[in-house]
């Protein structure tokens, strides 16, 4: 009797075809950390739905699109048949889009935001192709603390003390997302068993749920 292949990731769709396309979006990380920068915009002293949403439309195609595509490049750790031409194009039009959403965003509501923009296009590239900061601290300063500060900093055009708190909660709570996942991750991309790792993974889906609905919760009380 064969044994049934281990899948990537919890979140791993059946390989081929347009399923590939889901999964390489990693649904529930991206879900994640794109709440990071709904927490940020949400604590500013001045709440603008409309730059909230920009902000985040930047961070899907930067994170969710480019950076997830670099890291299949780099040895095919979700197992998908995507061409790699095809992983390379949608990784510069991902980062190509966040730049321009970032420069349009500069043009209309400050030209500080330049220094985000700068530093996102250099830190997707040098963490996702683990030319620098991969790490989980490098990990938890890139896709943690630095979307939490860009969607404060988007609102309030300049950094706060709470802007530094909600980075530190998105830092810690990146650290905790990368001990869990790590464990995981190795079971699963090793094809061998997922036995023992079950309480990792249900933690990692409750927590991604519980990161979504505090950044909901904020942004609804900014709302009323």
């Amino acid at each position: 009797m064969g044994t049934e292949e281990v899948k990537p990731a919890f979140y791993a769709l059946a390989r081929g075809g347009w399923r590939d396309y889901v999964t390489l979006l990693h649904p529930p990380y991206t879900l994640w950390h794109l709440s990071y920068v709904a927490v940020g915009a949400a604590l500013a002293p001045q709440f603008h739905l409309d730059r909230m949403l920009w902000a985040v439309a930047a961070f899907f195609l930067a994170l969710g699109v480019a950076a997830h595509a670099l890291d299949e490049l780099q040895g095919r750790p979700l197992r998908t048949q995507i061409p790699g031409v095809v992983l390379a194009a949608i990784a510069v039009v991902g980062l190509a889009g966040a730049v321009t959403i970032g420069i349009g965003a500069a043009a209309a509501w400050g030209w500080g935001l330049l220094l985000f923009v700068g530093a996102g296009a250099v830190l997707v590239p040098a963490y996702n192709l683990e030319l620098a900061l991969h790490t989980d601290w490098g990990f938890a300063l890139c896709w943690g603390a630095f979307p939490a500060l860009t969607g404060y900093f988007v609102e309030a055009q300049t950094l706060r003390v709470e802007a530094v708190a909600a980075a530190g909660y998105a830092f810690a709570l990146s650290l905790a997302q990368r001990a869990l996942s790590t464990p995981v991750r190795e079971a699963r991309r090793n094809r061998s068993t997922t036995a023992g790792t079950e309480p990792l993974e249900r933690a990692l889906r409750l927590l991604t749920w519980a990161s979504a609905l505090i950044a909901v919760a904020l942004v609804a009380a900014r709302l009323r």
